[in-house]
């Protein structure tokens, strides 16, 4: 406990030294595993699309008739009287209380059949044919809630696009639309496995997401200008590493945020859909949770990675990148550099750097060395007497 404790600290004060900048080929292994894996899930799945979106019948009953699996074998008893091979959705409830009634949504059917169901409904449980809510919904409704939902995210991406590179640069621009795409792309591969129906509360959802993407996003990118300003002046440290600072020292601050923003999501999701039966939140819950989610780990290990890879490739980054790695293995190259050695027997040449522990040798005091004529006096000659 004390050794987590311990990281927690760090981790705050921006002081875990992550390397994930660094690793970022793991995470484009990861990140690119993902999206073929979910390209595959789509194009195996698919979407279960709404009665909103492929137009239908519905039908309500009130919840005091008995359980919605009995509601659901009576519609369909009474669908397949008219149309044999029809395919009846799964059932919800909507509301709570007396109030509270069940969904059971159908192929479209015509006046008469949609009548003759309203009336097997009604029989079978007898209710008054008034309390049985039959209506009809057409395709064409849900064809233009796709329309605008495509129109209102060309216009969000490019919006999103104009403010970051005025904001920021346009490379942090593209590294960002990249991070959302993949987490609409992820998102999506989710709700087409897990089967749900994809509704008009699904699109809010999926451009809900968008919003709180992007605002991780930027927070991260904020931090990493902030670290980055004026690096091609520094010798000290590379892009890569002020932006693997940034991303220390913004870490915990992403994941406080995704977890304060998934609690009530999660909320929303798992008690309100699965405890209390309200059918009409799940498809809104489903796609914020998972969509939050993945939006933590875009921003920190897929959109910033891929900016460093996108500065990389600028000439004055590269340069400078190259700068400071050359001068950093400056000093150990020439530590390791062996020194030259006198060859063995010879005289040491002046001003040879002495052997290690060696006495250094000091001149004698008081006079000449031996065999040498003093100053001022003259050498004998030979055989004679000195003057």
């Amino acid at each position: 406990m004390a050794n987590f404790g311990n990281i927690a600290n760090r981790l705050y004060r921006g002081e875990a030294n992550l390397n994930i900048v660094g690793k970022r080929r793991l995470w484009f292994s990861v990140a690119g595993g993902v999206v073929a894996v979910s390209i595959l899930a789509l194009i195996i799945f698919g979407f279960k699309a709404g009665i909103e979106f492929s137009g239908g019948n519905e039908f309500q009953v009130p919840v005091k008739v008995g359980s919605l699996s009995q509601v659901e074998q009576v519609v369909t008893d009474a669908v397949h009287a008219v149309q044999p091979d029809a395919k009846i959705q799964t059932g919800q409830q909507i509301g709570d209380g007396t109030g509270a009634v069940y969904s059971v949504r159908t192929p479209t059917l015509s006046d008469t059949e949609t009548t003759q169901v309203h009336n097997a409904i009604a029989e079978k449980f007898g209710l008054d044919p008034n309390d049985v809510i039959g209506s009809r919904v057409s395709a064409s409704w849900g064809e233009q809630v796709s329309n605008q939902a495509l129109l209102s995210l060309a216009i969000f991406l490019v919006a999103v696009t104009a403010y970051l590179s005025v904001r920021f640069e346009w490379r942090m621009a593209v590294a960002a639309v990249a991070s959302l795409v993949f987490n609409l792309i992820a998102t999506a591969a989710v709700y087409s496995i897990v089967g749900f129906e994809v509704s008009p509360a699904t699109v809010i959802g999926f451009l809900t997401i968008l919003g709180f993407a992007l605002y991780d996003v930027v927070v991260v990118f904020d931090k990493v200008q902030e670290n980055t300003r004026g690096i091609t002046g520094k010798s000290n440290e590379t892009y890569a590493e002020a932006t693997n600072l940034a991303l220390n020292q913004t870490f915990m601050r992403s994941i406080n945020t995704s977890l304060v923003a998934l609690l009530p999501v999660g909320g929303l999701l798992f008690i309100g859909a699965g405890l209390l039966g309200a059918g009409t939140l799940k498809d809104l819950g489903l796609v914020l949770f998972i969509g939050m989610g993945m939006a933590v780990y875009s921003s920190l290990f897929f959109a910033t990675p891929f900016l460093v890879w996108l500065k990389e490739m600028e000439p004055a980054i590269a340069n400078h990148t190259k700068r400071v790695l050359a001068r950093r293995a400056a000093p150990r190259v020439a530590a390791d550099t062996p020194a030259q050695k006198s060859p063995v027997g010879a005289p040491a040449l002046a001003g040879a750097t002495p052997k290690t522990g060696a006495k250094p040798v000091q001149a004698k005091s008081g006079g000449a060395a031996k065999g040498a004529a003093k100053p001022g006096v003259r050498p004998a000659r030979p055989g004679g007497k000195r003057r």
